[in-house]
């Protein structure tokens, strides 16, 4: 697994932490990486924080009244809302795959997010080790990490990074008409980006509908969030983990046709979504996504016409 250093804080959280004051930092005190094995590969979920933004992103074509009444059921504000940002490192025999990388230093004004350097390293997880990099797709909070310092400096430089080229092809010249962005987003996620292709230009494997980057280890193309937008599927010894990126949101499995605000073809996102979720409420497959909860490990079933995200058990 992922070294005895995770199992001693986050498998369980001692009360050792809170007798003696002053002894451990905040961070330490919040669950923030997660481990599960699904037949011969080890998966560690890191969180990367969680980023507020207005909770209108959630779902830009829902009735103003039935967004605040999907808050209110859930306690939240209606102002703002604090999206989780999960990452994800897949380990398979000798490879180390990363998942996508967090914000990074892109928003320095958001103290609560942009932390998966510091979180490998209190996982033991030196970035030299990372074999593969899959990026789910260009948004600044998928490729954000990979554009600071820590991180960018400490892979090998020979690490491929694999991502769909139907990703590539947009954002040469990306089509904003159909989101609701809230201000100076469009030019923070073109020129992260931008940034990005030009850094690791060299490193990209491109794969048009899907790719196995190690045994058991598939990364799909499903288009809908951005056109080039991917899952990971992983399969060993008859278990299996749906890894969905940005297919679904919070909201999503009570109002699968709400259109979020980075959804750039939304009416063929509401489609993936829809249809990942009945899949996996088929086959009972858990899945992970970025902006659950953490863990966001979990289970779905179908409610009516919609469908119910069961929280995985955290086993201690």
């Amino acid at each position: 697994m992922f070294g005895p250093s995770f199992f001693g804080e986050v498998m369980i959280l001692s009360t050792d932490h809170t007798l003696r004051p002053g002894s451990h930092k905040p961070d330490d005190l919040v669950p923030s990486r997660y481990a599960l094995r699904i037949g011969e590969i080890d998966v560690l979920v890191i969180s990367d924080g969680v980023f507020p933004l207005p909770a209108t992103t959630l779902a830009t074509n829902a009735d103003p009244a039935e967004l605040e009444a999907w808050l209110d059921d859930r306690l939240q504000p209606h102002d703002v809302y604090k999206w989780p940002l999960n990452v994800v490192v897949v380990r398979r025999g000798e490879r180390t795959i990363l998942i996508d990388s967090g914000v990074g230093e892109e928003f320095p004004d958001a103290p609560q997010v942009g932390r998966l350097a510091m979180r490998l390293d209190a996982a033991g997880i030196d970035p030299a080790s990372v074999t593969d990099v899959v990026i789910t797709h260009l948004h600044v909070d998928h490729v954000g990490g990979l554009l600071a310092g820590g991180l960018m400096s400490g892979l090998r430089p020979d690490v491929p990074i694999h991502l769909a080229a139907a990703e590539i092809a947009f954002w040469t010249s990306p089509d904003f008409s159909h989101n609701a962005f809230p201000p100076g987003m469009p030019d923070v996620l073109r020129s992260a980006a931008e940034r990005f292709v030009d850094k690791y230009r060299h490193r990209l494997r491109l794969f048009e509908s899907e790719y196995e980057v190690a045994p058991g280890v598939v990364v799909r193309r499903t288009g809908g969030h951005t056109p080039g937008h991917s899952v990971v599927r992983l399969a060993s010894g008859g278990a299996r983990l749906a890894i969905l990126g940005d297919a679904v949101f919070p909201d999503h499995f009570d109002r699968p046709d709400w259109y979020n605000a980075f959804d750039h073809d939304p009416e063929e996102a509401v489609r993936v979504r829809v249809r990942l979720l009945r899949e996996l409420a088929a086959t009972g497959e858990p899945l992970v996504a970025t902006h659950l909860p953490f863990p966001s490990v979990g289970r779905v079933v179908m409610a009516g016409d919609a469908f119910r995200c069961i929280p995985g058990a955290w086993e201690y």
